[in-house]
């Protein structure tokens, strides 16, 4: 890469080589998290903070436009809520983190710091539902959670991350259920329209689902490397939590009943999804909806005349209409054109003094490294042009990416040297029973990702399960994942 008066832009590991040390060099070298004194927490930089920023408005607004409000509850949860619904407490006993003191003195009761919410947060609903005429909840907060964490790596899996988690109420079931699907759909629009990442979704296996809901469903995601990533879940609860936290109402009539919930999430794991599905060799490549700078403007040769100017109109103008920076750093116009790529901005706009004899600038593309002249007269259509070709070519590029690795398996056999030859989504029937899901995982390291809806089955040749052999008439995603 560049130099400039001794300082370089370092080379980043291949991600062929070592895909692990690769996400590593990106994610610190980009400046966009850091690690924390305490192991498995991390520290998210300016530049990481605004890539979740944009990924949080756009999920913020798409909830709102449905009717959905921000809250905001308690970090700490007194030990004898937690205990309150059993399936849930045992799911998450293993990553609870515990403040046992406060101000120096022993506490009566051990407080949770929050692995999740739905404990404190149905404790107050059971004292703010009354009436069906108050019916439905549809609330949501954006908030940090704690889960201890063996192994962790920024972003992906790390002990406190950055969430929202939608809780809701209803009077039916259908409602409850519906509202279930329309945020995994608003999950879906949003990653696949906003950060330009495909997504496979479908059903959790009763093994994989939320501990104390009757059905979760997910959106997968696959990285470069093969492995998959969970990248959004919403949860049909029924009336577990409600009954378990006398959560009722006088219904239309005049009956006590307990009403429907929902959960749902997303975090800044999807972060590293966006670092893993797009990024290449020379960096992180951004999507243009999410990225933090959308057009950085490189003066060349800014000590000639009308260049530095120029350049700096043209940053006031773009800025007006696209997220744009100019960069009048001393550095050589060769470090900030590999620095600015190694950051992922979608379009680098260059000008020097031959282009402005022309009144031209030269506009780089980030995803295909394509270079191209055009009239300053017209910048402005030309970039927002470039914008929307980029970002249906990095989501068609993703498609095509994960099409090329998916597979489909017949048997174990199959399934296991599918797994190794072309490493990413196995495709196989599965009859339903857990020990198959357990024996696959055994031998292979993949995991049911999901079942996916009516509309997206395929079974795969004559309809038997992959590892028993059995009838089965579902087909399932398997992979390895994060």
């Amino acid at each position: 890469m560049g130099k400039n008066k001794g300082k370089q832009v370092e080379a980043i590991t291949p991600r062929d080589v070592d895909f692990a040390r690769w996400y590593t060099d990106v994610i610190s070298k980009t400046e966009m998290v850091d690690y924390a004194p305490v192991k498995g927490f991390m520290v998210i930089r300016p530049y990481g903070y605004a890539i979740w920023e944009n990924i949080k408005e756009a999920f913020d607004r798409r909830f709102k436009e449905t009717g959905h409000k921000n809250m905001y509850f308690p970090l700490l949860i007194p030990e004898s809520m937690l205990q309150t619904e059993a399936e849930h407490v045992e799911g998450f006993a293993p990553e609870v983190a515990w403040v046992t003191r406060g101000g120096g003195k022993e506490l009566g009761e051990r407080l949770a710091i929050r692995p999740t919410s739905e404990t404190i947060i149905c404790s107050m609903y059971s004292k703010w539902l009354n009436s069906y005429r108050q019916l439905p909840f549809k609330y949501n907060q954006w908030c940090n959670v704690v889960r201890w964490e063996k192994t962790t790596r920024p972003f992906l899996r790390t002990s406190e991350f950055l969430w929202q988690e939608g809780h809701t109420l209803h009077e039916t079931e259908e409602e409850a259920r519906a509202e279930t699907m329309q945020m995994l759909n608003i999950y879906r629009e949003v990653t696949e329209d906003f950060m330009a990442i495909p997504m496979v979704v479908g059903q959790k296996s009763e093994k994989e689902k939320f501990a104390g809901a009757e059905a979760t469903y997910t959106i997968e995601a696959l990285m470069h490397d093969g492995q998959a990533l969970q990248s959004g879940t919403s949860h049909y609860l029924g009336q577990h939590f409600t009954k378990a936290f006398d959560i009722s109402y006088l219904s239309r009539e005049n009956k006590q009943e307990n009403p429907y919930h929902t959960s749902w999430g997303v975090s800044t794991r999807l972060i590293g999804g966006l670092i893993m599905v797009h990024g290449d060799d020379n960096g992180l490549v951004l999507p243009p909806k999410i990225a933090p700078i959308q057009v950085v403007i490189i003066p060349v040769a800014a000590h000639k005349p009308r260049v530095a100017e120029a350049a700096g109109k043209l940053t006031d103008q773009l800025g007006k209409v696209f997220r744009a920076e100019l960069d009048d750093s001393d550095n050589s116009p060769g470090w900030k054109f590999n620095q600015w790529e190694m950051k992922g901005v979608p379009i680098r706009l260059e000008i020097g003094p031959r282009d402005l004899e022309r009144g031209e600038c030269v506009l780089a593309r980030r995803d295909t490294g394509e270079k191209t002249a055009v009239s300053l007269d017209d910048i402005e259509a030309h970039v927002a042009d470039l914008l929307v070709a980029i970002q249906k070519n990095l989501y068609d590029k993703a498609l095509k990416a994960r099409e090329a690795k998916t597979s489909t398996a017949k048997d174990m056999q199959e399934f296991a040297e599918r797994l190794k030859e072309n490493p990413g989504f196995i495709k196989a029937n599965w009859c339903g029973d857990p020990a198959c899901e357990d024996k696959i995982h055994d031998e292979t390291g993949a995991t049911l990702r999901c079942i996916p809806f009516d509309g997206e089955q395929e079974v795969i040749g004559d309809g038997t399960c992959v590892c028993c052999g059995k009838h089965a008439d579902k087909m399932a995603y398997f992979a390895r994942a994060y």
